[in-house]
């Protein structure tokens, strides 16, 4: 299983869609990687390896469940690769733009096997949110062995 991505970045979004990737990151996606819609409505980028570890995952859900259907469109469906040029930048297509909200600035943030690529504002909202729920959010975790 997959890199070491953590910490949190803003960069700017050209006016093609090109995003700059944080320097740390770029070694760990040079051999080629995959965006695709993510959870909250930020986008997720995967290292190829372990996006096919998760793509195997996705396509042994149950097809006879609704939910696992719709995750798996969501998440395959979805789903672009994606190269650094040579200045360090993926191409993030159009279609996921939107739905990430990604236009001017993004936030990068590091999630150990994965990136998620944020629309600024949302993801400043979704911290505070966050931060404000942290003990709550602590006793449920604890109920997962955390």
């Amino acid at each position: 299983m997959g890199k070491l991505f953590i910490g949190e970045y803003t960069h700017n979004v050209d006016q093609k869609g090109r995003l700059a990737i944080p320097v740390k990151f770029r070694a760990h996606l040079s051999g080629g990687a995959v965006i695709t819609h993510g959870l909250d409505r930020c986008l997720f980028l995967y290292t190829q390896k372990d996006w096919e570890v998760l793509a195997q995952k996705l396509v042994a859900l149950p097809i006879s469940q609704s939910n696992s259907r719709a995750f798996a469109r969501l998440m395959l469906a979805g789903a672009m690769d994606v190269q650094l040029d040579a200045q360090g930048r993926i191409l993030i297509p159009d279609y996921l733009r939107p739905y990430a909200g990604v236009s001017k600035k993004a936030v990068l943030a590091g999630l150990y096997n994965r990136i998620e690529v944020w629309n600024e504002k949302r993801w400043q909202e979704y911290k505070l949110k966050t931060e404000k729920e942290s003990d709550e959010i602590a006793e449920k975790m604890r109920e997962l062995g955390i």
